[in-house]
């Protein structure tokens, strides 16, 4: 063979595992968005509840988070590559679990659990093996193309998944994800593994601490969205230990060992302003992505299509402002890009919260939900870069790590807030409302009350008018009216969590704008894969 044909050979196969990288981080990312537009079919298919499916949800993006750190660590290890099949054959079980599943059991344990394990080995390695197996111009063609997947699966998941869902079925869009990761273990074979040369000593302590920590903060929320037991015990554990990892990562990096991450990278006030301002744009995110899903297929009755076309101009709209805001920023400081964005996101959801009791069809949603879409996708063009500039080369990649974990945790934290406040409102509501009914008896007032206290779920009305048919016309209507006016008061609560995050975020970004801009010590090109 000739060196020319060679080149040529070498050129095919490196373009080849871009796409196959690509093809990974696509499935990664359009997975959640496939789970959002589906909530109702998965609901009715599995005789489940939304509470159920959105807990299940929120604990996939915790399981990713809370072990982010220790599997990047795990990789190095095991080996890239290695921990890179393992992700993508864990992340297929909990594909092949959605397709199979018959119960919310199956899901929660190998659909969140398994394959958010899988999630938090995947982005460590493949971003290793990006940096690994390409050179030069290349390196930077594999980030951007990885990247590219990610920011499109992200603006047209809810419009596949819900074309998916409404004209063949949920279970065949997670079959489909099963396929994509065969055929990219097919392929394995191009990858060649990146060895790790650094220390091979672990921090345990610090690895549980962060666990318990993030694990006990979000279960505890997700216990009592379920109304399960030791709630406080639960939250309080995870503060402990949160509060205790500081305080052991501080004190081991004082006495010369081996930390879970660099305890010095919080020095830097840009890094710390920036990781704050990651997890606060992942709760808006995480928030929004529970209570909008629900009031487009619950109030409005959507099919998963139409959920996914009225979710359209915040996904589609998150993607062309990163985009243009990413490539047209100019000499605009970041830290003024990344408060427009939270500004911008807070005014839309602001906007929502009002509308959602008077409204009977999603375009009216479509402006607030543009101008969200426009502040998020301006946090996506610079929030990154912005936390990561001040850090040294070095340390970079663990940086990256931390970013990423913050960023998780706030999703799944957003998730089991907003869906905790959702049912608890509507538990209070249904209560107050049925005992203030002059339409049910009074004798019955008392049972309805706590059938519907001790089952509150976000539920539509031709489901609750299944449930109840054997009830008196004017009963019906009566319950009917409440299960109105209780769901969509109980949503708007549910969106008061991502309004609070992105003016949490909007204050932080007041901080931004005082502190000095840094120049990034290297690229950080491909650093945002997840």
């Amino acid at each position: 063979m000739s060196p020319g044909q060679s080149d040529g050979s070498q050129a095919r196969g490196s373009r080849r595992l871009m796409v196959l990288l690509a093809a990974a981080m696509f499935v990664l990312v359009v997975d959640t968005s496939l789970m959002n537009v589906s909530i109702s079919a998965v609901v009715v298919d599995l005789d489940t509840t939304a509470s159920g499916v959105q807990s299940a949800i929120a604990l996939e993006a915790l399981v990713s988070a809370a072990f982010i750190l220790i599997s990047s660590k795990v990789a190095d290890l095991v080996g890239r590559k290695r921990a890179y099949v393992l992700g993508l054959v864990a992340y297929a079980v909990g594909a092949l679990a959605m397709t199979l599943a018959q119960s919310l059991t199956a899901i929660v344990v190998l659909w969140a659990v398994v394959g958010g394990l899988g999630a938090s080995l995947l982005l460590p390695a493949m971003q290793s093996l990006i940096h690994g197996n390409f050179m030069g111009s290349d390196q930077k063609k594999a980030y951007a193309l990885v990247g590219a997947a990610a920011a499109v699966a992200a603006a047209i998941g809810p419009l596949l998944g819900g074309f998916v869902t409404t004209y063949l079925s949920w279970r065949v869009g997670f079959a489909l994800e099963v396929v994509v990761i065969v055929v990219v273990l097919s392929q394995i074979s191009l990858v060649r593994d990146v060895p790790y040369t650094g220390s091979r000593r672990i921090d345990a302590v610090g690895a549980v601490l962060s666990v318990l920590g993030m694990g006990g903060v979000v279960l505890g929320i997700l216990v009592w969205q379920e109304g399960g037991e030791l709630v406080g015990l639960l939250v309080l554990v995870g503060l402990v230990a949160l509060a205790g990892l500081v305080r052991w990562l501080v004190r081991s990096k004082r006495t010369g060992r081996v930390t879970l991450l660099d305890p010095d990278l919080f020095r830097h006030p840009n890094f710390t302003a920036g990781v704050t301002g990651q997890m606060l744009q992942q709760i808006t995110l995480g928030g929004a992505m529970i209570a909008l899903p629900l009031f487009f297929q619950m109030t409005l009755e959507y099919d998963a299509l139409e959920a996914g076309l009225s979710l359209a101009p915040l996904s589609l709209t998150m993607f062309a402002a990163a985009v243009v805001a990413g490539k047209r920023a100019g000499n605009r400081r970041p830290a003024a890009v990344i408060r427009a964005g939270f500004l911008l996101a807070s005014l839309g959801i602001a906007a929502i919260v009002p509308l959602v009791p008077r409204v009977g069809s999603g375009w009216y949603l479509v402006i607030p939900l543009a101008v969200a879409g426009s502040g998020l996708g301006l946090l996506v063009s610079q929030l990154n870069n912005y936390t990561l500039a001040p850090v040294a080369e070095e340390r970079v990649s663990e940086a990256a790590g931390v970013n990423s974990a913050a960023g998780s945790f706030g999703l799944s934290f957003g998730l089991a807030m907003a869906g905790g406040l959702m049912l608890a409102t509507l538990s209070f509501s249904f209560t107050h409302l049925t005992q203030a009914s002059d339409v049910i008896p009074a004798e019955q007032q008392a049972q309805i009350a706590a059938t519907l206290e001790r089952d509150a779920e976000i539920m539509s009305n031709s489901r609750l008018a299944e449930q109840i048919g054997g009830e008196p016309p004017a009963v019906v209507a009566e319950v009917l009216a409440i299960n109105d006016e209780a769901r969509n008061r109980s949503l708007q609560v549910a969106l008061l969590v991502p309004l609070l995050a992105g003016l949490g975020g909007l204050v932080n970004g007041f901080r931004m704008m005082r502190l000095p801009d840094q120049r990034p010590s290297s690229s950080l090109e491909g650093l945002d894969l997840g």
